[in-house]
């Protein structure tokens, strides 16, 4: 039986909806021999002997929920009922046969949805037709358990707060972008307590979620005003630090809540965000809750690996070897140090910003080898009386780095991504001197615009200057000539408007001839 088939059985079992058969139905809808289904109808396969419960061994624990109880509550029972974990239950699945709730014990991915919705998830059921889930190698287990709550939250939201209007799709996206930011300050020591976000959210806002939006739109408001513009504040209040760097400087409103969205919202919490890779992750967040926009778009994941790839041989590689012959050198290691903090990186398709993370973060891995080829030359120079930089910081700032992005949540994403990276490379080099810069208030997050990059002035993001160092990069999206819409074709009209025969390209060249035309007498690459 193939996926298609599979995906039909599922739309047919919610047309032909029975609760007296839907459990059974749905292990049907796999393909599982109609044998075998019988025997745990009949009870011979069900290690259960509780009304409402089937436990197939290895397969399935599953139970139901009655009007007297929480959803929620009796999944987050099921998911530790002792019995299924001795014998290896596969999948827990939980429902009231309106919302639907399943967790994947192997992958730990989970799922929440109406009955009627289930057709939008026939692959999570897939290893019942002895299809085994692919999961890549290098997804780190912290990026896809927190992509895939936050994909929860953004679900539960969206039902009670419909976005129609830009501004309102705007709202939504710099209310979870800041959400993120809190998330990860509250485990990586920029708010003072571990946790003090989630916890102030649980102890200061009813459980029903009715006053939240009202809490966090005060909060927000908050971490805009520098300390000494507050007074009269409550205390769980004024604990939040000023944070700055416009991620909390415009007014937007936080949406309404249930009960539901504010148990997400802690569950959310409760993930341990220090782990966060931003290259990774902002990729995953960008999948998980704009994938028909984004694949509209011909936006695309690129990996690491492949970044690399494009980023070692346009700069880093000839830098590495810049400091191999500096080494031992101080003045030349000083002039390549001073070198890096004047590089500009120019991404006009950014996308949620991996190509500019990982440069950042190569940039910064590579300074802090200069400060330690430094700090080895201690004691080799006769007077000793040099200053080998033991209280200077990094030079590298996020505003050298530039990109443009169509898509309005991967735009903030990109800003959000860029200050973790920089947080996190700060702490890499405290480890390293054990000197940083305090983490707040924000400085700067990079210099990203919203918009289309075909229709906008490179010059005007990443501006050229006669002594500049620039390497524009990235992966701009592949349509082909015959796939582009009528807004892509009005972009080749617009970029190929001295040329007659450009209708057959694909629209990426667009981005080589617009770059081709900004490197042109320039110190620039792309």
């Amino acid at each position: 039986m193939n996926i298609a088939q599979i995906e039909q059985n599922l739309q047919d079992l919610v047309k032909n909806f029975d609760q007296n058969t839907f459990i059974y139905d749905l292990i049907r809808a796999y393909d599982v021999s109609p044998t075998l289904v019988k025997r745990i109808e009949q009870g011979n396969l069900n290690l259960s002997k509780i009304e409402g419960e089937i436990l197939w061994k290895a397969k399935l624990f599953f139970k139901i929920a009655t009007a007297a109880n929480d959803i929620d509550v009796l999944f987050a029972a099921a998911k530790n009922h002792i019995p299924a974990l001795k014998n290896k239950a596969r999948f827990v699945v939980v429902t009231d046969y309106q919302q639907f709730m399943a967790t994947d014990t192997k992958t730990g991915e989970e799922i929440a949805c109406t009955i009627a919705e289930l057709p939008q998830h026939f692959d999570f059921f897939l290893p019942w037709a002895g299809m085994e889930k692919a999961q890549a190698k290098f997804e780190n287990p912290a990026d896809v358990k927190a992509a895939e709550r936050m994909a929860k939250l953004f679900d539960e939201i969206k039902k009670d707060n419909p976005t129609t209007t830009p501004e309102e799709v705007h709202n939504l996206n710099v209310f979870l972008s800041r959400l993120l930011f809190c998330f990860f300050a509250e485990d990586t020591g920029i708010f003072e307590q571990k946790n003090q976000f989630t916890r102030a959210i649980e102890s200061h806002t009813q459980e029903d979620g009715s006053d939240l939006a009202e809490y966090l739109d005060k909060l927000f408001v908050l971490m805009n005003t520098p300390d000494a513009e507050r007074s009269g504040l409550p205390k769980y209040l004024s604990e939040f630090p000023y944070v700055n760097g416009g991620l909390f400087r415009n007014p937007h409103t936080a949406p309404i809540f249930t009960k539901r969205s504010r148990n997400i919202v802690v569950q959310c919490g409760d993930e341990d965000w220090s782990a966060i890779n931003p290259d990774i992750f902002g990729s995953m967040m960008q999948a998980v809750i704009s994938t028909e926009y984004r694949g509209g778009m011909g936006m695309h994941y690129t990996s690491v690996p492949n970044i690399m790839k494009v980023i070692e041989p346009l700069f880093m590689d000839e830098l590495r070897a810049a400091l191999e012959d500096a080494r031992g050198n101080l003045k030349k290691l000083q002039s390549l140090r001073a070198r890096l903090a004047n590089i500009k990186i120019f991404d006009p398709a950014c996308g949620s910003g991996n190509f500019l993370i990982i440069a950042y973060k190569e940039l910064r891995q590579l300074e802090i080898e200069i400060f330690k080829a430094i700090n080895n030359m201690k004691g080799t120079i006769g007077s000793g009386t040099l200053d080998f930089g033991n209280n200077e910081f990094s030079e590298i700032s996020l505003n050298n780095f530039y990109g443009i992005e169509l898509d309005d949540f991967a735009h903030e994403l990109a800003i959000l991504s860029l200050w973790i990276v920089e947080h996190q490379m700060n702490q890499v080099f405290f480890q390293a001197f054990g000197r940083s810069k305090p983490p707040l208030p924000l400085l700067a997050t990079g210099n990203i615009l919203q918009g289309n990059a075909c229709r906008i002035a490179w010059e005007s993001v990443c501006p050229k200057n006669e002594n500049d160092e620039i390497y524009i990069l990235g992966n701009p999206p592949y349509l082909g000539s015959s796939n582009q819409n009528t807004a892509q074709k009005e972009d080749m009209a617009l970029v190929f408007k001295e040329f007659n025969d450009y209708k057959k390209l694909d629209y990426i060249a667009a981005w080589f001839l617009k770059g081709a035309k900004f490197i042109r007498d320039i110190n620039a690459q792309f």
